[in-house]
């Protein structure tokens, strides 16, 4: 676009040198072990709510 002034470039950090740098198999571990934790902090979150509800009949 004409008339915008240039993006004023930022430091690396961990997370883009890893985006930038690591292999497709590293990306899928992690992106693997971080939707596992995820998913058991949500089922944590479902029990406690299931519990709660429990207690409240």
């Amino acid at each position: 676009m004409f008339g915008l002034p240039p993006k004023a470039k930022s430091e690396s950090t961990a997370f883009s040198t890893f985006m930038r740098s690591a292999s497709s198999s590293e990306k899928k571990r992690v992106y693997t072990k971080v939707l596992d934790q995820a998913i058991e902090r949500q089922n944590e979150v479902l029990k406690r709510l299931e519990v709660e509800q429990h207690q409240h009949c």
